[in-house]
């Protein structure tokens, strides 16, 4: 590495040292602080970084890694579940916003028809690596919006290859079409087969392999390899680098290792990802917006206002909400990153002039810049919008939910959450017949459990109708499972004003957290951090055999250090819902000779409320008794097979030992 590039990183990482610095202290986006960086690092203002196109080529890489993580998160078969977005909603909202600035170019901006059109694919494109970097960090690549702007945005990315044909022939009279549509057909299907057969065959195969190793240094060096190769392989194919990346993590998405390679590609992405932002700003010409700033922030709101629009309005044909109508919308207002590779082909071939191409340039970056601000306040805007006497099919969508009768329950069970936590408790509560009802705010999965037979409401719990609907007013347990803080001290207040007497039951993400549940009126609140960490405690004492005393003891000595007055409120020795979720097992526990249980019913030792296991089989001889009876007798030799967590089972066992 020659010094001037090194000179060059280390200015680039000092910059946007300080500037985040200052930027996470005003809670501000860290991709606004690296664009700034660039803005301030680039020619155009201070020159500071002398080798700008090293620092592109770092940026390349960051966004190749960036696509590959997102492809690891969404597999082949979330993509086929999404194909109707993906095309259909890909197709109307690229070619909607290309007519309209196509129109708008040429008639007020005075372009030739061949720079207008061509300016309308370059409005149209959005930023793949900047949208999914917020929703990657939000986790919500998966939710029901996040869904939409990912197979739109896969859409645009797989658009980059027509649209780089599509460009020549704007600039260029002698391309032979027909040959350049069949070539790109051919490659089309060699891409696909490859993917599938990697995808179902030779990457897990090969991972399997390098795993068995047990060398971890080697498997980094083979996902990196995976990586580059199916990245090389589709850019010689005429594809765009991020596309081939997401493709290569698509391929090994259904892999047992693809979270281990995910959690090892996080520091290499996010330090990578950064040179991209820092590179994007050092396009900003700043002296060109102050000439032309008026033209610029004309240009700006334009972009913003009618991509907002059009991409909401294809979110509400695909059956959004008006809420989830608002956050895609906002969320593809941007224009995007291949933008800027088209921009310059399209300079080469005079299809834009230096002035069109300075005004995109200026555009582009402050879009970007104003993304992040755009989708941290995009629920909020939509909720205020909401209360507005708006048409009751704007609120819920073209293609709303069934209204799902739910029966008159009393004394039940409701589910309020969508995370994993809730779907699994749900689980459990139907296996076991326990009288429940779920509240999602997720179409997708309320359907998935309406068909399922469960008993759902679609909507957001702070409204109390949807409450009401679930009757938690009749309800004697409430398990609130949404994260973040607001919500759950909003609902947590609708409950309360609805029945006092329930028990509401809260996961919260952090400790600091637990004080204000508590106040707003939980009866128990489950800081995640903490459990997760006690529990794996608890099995590290156990394993170490400590007795089911001494592992008490402890938890609640931790438990008072970290909850303090809170404590005794927890609930500490009784089951907890949420810790059986992670750790239920089912075990296999012999009855000693000597030991109390011997010869005793399962009635007369009265299991189920000493220990909190249930028993499930026992086998004597060859003998199994399934779905044994209070009466049922145990004898010496006995193997019970029961279900709890490990500190259950931990008890049972002592049951079951023989008396010293």
């Amino acid at each position: 590495m020659e010094l001037s590039i090194l000179k060059d990183i280390v200015i680039i990482f000092a910059l946007a040292t300080l500037v985040n610095f200052i930027f996470a202290r005003m809670k501000a986006p860290t991709v606004i602080g690296y664009l700034l960086t660039g803005i301030l690092a680039g020619p155009h203002l201070l020159s500071l970084v002398g080798s700008q196109h090293e620092i592109e080529l770092m940026a390349e890489i960051g966004v190749i890694l960036l696509l590959f993580t997102i492809g690891m998160e969404f597999s082949l078969k979330h993509l086929l579940k999404i194909r109707r977005i993906v095309f259909l909603g890909g197709l109307m909202q690229v070619s909607v916003t290309a007519g309209i600035f196509y129109l708008i170019s040429s008639s007020f901006y005075g372009m030739t028809w061949q720079g207008s059109l061509f300016i309308g694919f370059l409005v149209a494109l959005s930023s793949s690596a900047l949208v999914l970097k917020i929703l990657q960090e939000r986790s919500e690549v998966t939710s029901n919006y996040g869904r939409t702007v990912l197979g739109i945005l896969i859409f645009q990315d797989i658009l980059l290859v027509p649209l780089l044909l599509f460009s020549d022939l704007l600039g260029s009279e002698s391309v032979n079409l027909t040959k350049e549509v069949v070539t790109l057909l051919a490659k089309t299907l060699v891409i696909i087969a490859v993917v599938y057969a990697g995808n179902k065959w030779l990457l897990p195969f090969i991972l399997h392999q390098i795993a068995l190793v047990k060398n971890q240094e080697l498997f980094i060096m083979s996902i990196f390899l995976i990586c580059f190769s199916v990245t090389l392989l589709t850019s010689k194919l005429g594809m765009s680098l991020a596309f081939g990346a997401f493709l290569a993590g698509l391929m090994i998405s259904e892999s047992e290792y693809s979270h281990n390679a995910f959690g090892n590609l996080i520091p290499f992405k996010d330090i990578f990802t950064s040179f991209f932002f820092v590179s994007i700003g050092m396009l900003l010409d700043l002296q060109f917006i102050v000439d032309n700033y008026q033209l610029v922030i004309l240009s700006v709101v334009l972009v913003i206002v009618l991509k907002t629009i059009i991409s909401g309005g294809v979110g509400f044909v695909l059956g959004h909400t008006f809420r989830g109508t608002v956050l895609v919308g906002l969320a593809l207002s941007q224009v995007g990153e291949f933008s800027f590779i088209l921009a310059k082909i399209g300079l080469e071939n005079t299809l834009l002039t230096n002035f069109y191409y300075q005004l995109f340039l200026a555009v582009a970056v402050i879009t970007m810049a104003l993304t992040p601000f755009f989708m941290s306040v995009s629920l909020p805007l939509a909720n205020i919008l909401l209360k507005l006497p708006l048409p009751k099919f704007w609120v819920n969508g073209l293609f709303p939910l069934k209204e799902m009768d739910v029966p008159d329950f009393r004394n039940h069970l409701v589910i309020i959450g969508k995370d994993n936590s809730a779907l699994k408790l749900s689980s459990m509560a139907k296996y076991y017949n326990i009288p429940h009802i779920s509240i999602v705010f997720d179409p997708l999965i309320a359907r998935e459990k309406m068909n399922d037979g469960d008993n759902v409401v679609y909507g957001d719990a702070v409204n109390e109708p949807i409450l009401l609907k679930a009757h938690v007013d009749k309800a004697d347990i409430v398990v609130v499972s949404v994260g973040s803080i607001i919500p759950s001290m909003a609902i947590i207040n609708k409950i309360r004003g609805m029945q006092k007497d329930a028990h509401i039951i809260v996961r919260a993400k952090y400790i600091r957290n637990v004080e204000q549940l508590y106040k707003a009126g939980a009866d128990q609140v489950m800081p995640e951090k903490l459990e997760i960490a006690m529990d794996l405690f608890n099995r590290i004492l156990a394993e170490k055999k400590y007795t089911n005393k001494e592992i008490s003891q402890m938890m609640t000595h931790i438990r008072n250090i970290h909850l303090g007055e809170y404590t005794e409120r927890d609930l500490i020795n009784k089951p907890s819902i949420f810790d059986e979720l992670p750790s239920v097992t089912i075990s296999a526990i012999g009855i000693d000779d000597n030991s109390d249980a011997a010869g005793k019913s399962i009635g007369d030792l009265q299991i189920r409320s000493r220990t909190g296991v249930t028993v499930l089989a026992i086998k004597r001889g060859n003998e199994i008794i399934e779905h044994p009876v209070p009466a049922t007798v145990l004898k010496s030799d006995d193997v019970v097979y029961v279900l709890g967590n490990p500190v259950q089972i931990n008890v049972i066992t002592e049951l079951f030992a023989a008396s010293e």
